[in-house]
């Protein structure tokens, strides 16, 4: 009894032991698959879908772009120099004016007037001059007949010294006459240039001999005191634009300097103009310095106070080697580029000096000579080395895969009706 049951229990062990061995055996087929799977969706995983763009050689501008608004080259008020009633304006808002017209006339009644009273009493001065230049003569006579008779002894001394007092009283009157006919003269001169200010005349010294009209501050009618402006006058050709710059761009503006100007009122457009004074000092509250920039203004388009945009052109390189300003990243604290290589399908990392920076466009300055592809989306997840994945590699969703010459997952001479793997041969003996 006791063999067989040992019997018994030995082919029951075996039969474990064969399970067991099974059962391992299955795991590890498992495990090898999934660990298969694992490895390959990590090596997936591993390449980074990138965008690439070629290293240009090209002409990159250093360019400051600033804003500011645009004031007359010169700009200044007419008023009267006299007061009185304006009883003509000749002008108005808008009008072209030219050096020497006249704009503006006041009501001259009164000046008139005060010229005519001027002339009557120079022509009472004058009379009172002639009158007295006679008295003036006969004295003379008188003295020299005296100075005869008192040498030979007639004329006694005191009677000479009269005779020579009459003659200097009436010399003294001679002199105020004279006095008094100057002083007329003046005064009728005065009348004259002040009748003249009625005729309100716009002049300047230098400039453009054409301006306009800017703003009217009174209108026919008005009771005018002096100094009470009445139009204001400007020059547009040139224009000014007034900009403000920082320190940062303040020791690189120098006059002279080219300047191109747009405005959002003329799309498209440029107008032309130089810097043509900056300010020896930055404010102290925006820390900002004053430039003013003259604008060719020859067919008048711009007007004071429109808002322009202005660019300064700092430097030119010629011949630079740029790429995409996207494209520069930072990696273990150096600035660089990830450059692709398409044999590999890899990107690594190459520290750059990058010059100007114009837009989104970089200057690469070190190393000399960079040529290739450089990576300009998904470089921020790339470290030096790593596999990328190039768009035209990436699958399309719902696409399934496609060979040569086949329909979309068959293969090629794939006949509906028999199964998928059965060769040409067992085809035909199948038939």
């Amino acid at each position: 009894m006791r063999p067989k049951l040992r019997k018994v229990l030995t082919v029951k062990k075996i039969f474990l032991f064969v399970v067991v061995v099974m059962a391992a055996l299955f795991i590890w087929r498992l495990y090898l698959l999934i660990f298969k799977k694992s490895d390959d969706f990590r090596q997936r995983q591993a390449a980074v879908a990138v965008e690439i763009r070629p290293v240009e050689i090209g002409t990159i501008r250093d360019v400051g772009q600033f804003s500011g608004s645009l004031i007359p080259k010169s700009q200044f008020n007419i008023a009267p120099k006299v007061s009185g009633k304006l009883k003509k304006l000749f002008v108005d808002i808008g009008d072209t004016i030219y050096n020497g017209q006249v704009i503006a006339q006041l009501d001259d009644e009164e000046y008139q007037q005060q010229v005519v009273q001027a002339e009557a009493d120079l022509k009472m001065a004058r009379a009172n001059l002639e009158d007295v230049q006679n008295s003036l003569e006969l004295a003379r006579k008188e003295l020299e007949r005296a100075e005869t008779l008192y040498k030979k002894g007639i004329l006694s001394d005191a009677q000479f010294d009269a005779t020579r007092a009459q003659f200097n009283a009436q010399q003294s009157r001679y002199k105020v006459a004279s006095a008094q006919v100057a002083n007329r003269e003046a005064a009728l001169e005065t009348a004259k240039v002040r009748l003249s200010y009625t005729k309100i005349v716009a002049s300047w010294e230098k400039g453009s001999k054409i301006r306009y009209v800017g703003e009217r501050f009174v209108d026919e009618g008005a009771l005018l005191s002096v100094n009470t402006p009445i139009i204001s006058v400007i020059e547009i050709q040139p224009i000014i634009a007034i900009i403000y710059v920082t320190d940062k761009e303040y020791f690189r503006i120098k006059p002279g300097q080219p300047v191109k100007v747009n405005s959002s009122a003329f799309p498209g457009q440029t107008f032309t103009g130089q810097v043509a004074r900056v300010a020896p000092l930055l404010r102290e509250t925006s820390r900002q310095a004053r430039v003013e920039i003259e604008i060719d203004n020859e067919e008048g388009l711009l007007k004071p106070g429109m808002f322009v945009n202005a660019e300064i052109e700092f430097a030119r390189h010629e011949q630079a080697r740029i790429v995409p300003f996207s494209s520069l990243v930072s990696r273990g604290g150096s600035q660089g580029i990830f450059l692709a290589d398409l044999k590999e399908k890899k990107a690594y990392f190459h520290p750059v000096k990058a010059g100007i920076i114009e837009g989104d466009r970089a200057e690469i300055v070190e190393p000399d000579g960079l040529s290739g592809y450089v990576v300009t989306l998904g470089q921020h997840l790339l470290q030096d080395g790593m596999s990328i994945l190039l768009p035209e590699d990436r699958p399309q969703v719902g696409d399934q895969p496609r060979k040569p010459g086949g329909k979309p997952g068959v293969k090629p001479g794939f006949k509906p009706g028999t199964k998928p793997g059965t060769t040409e041969s067992e085809r035909k003996k199948g038939e």
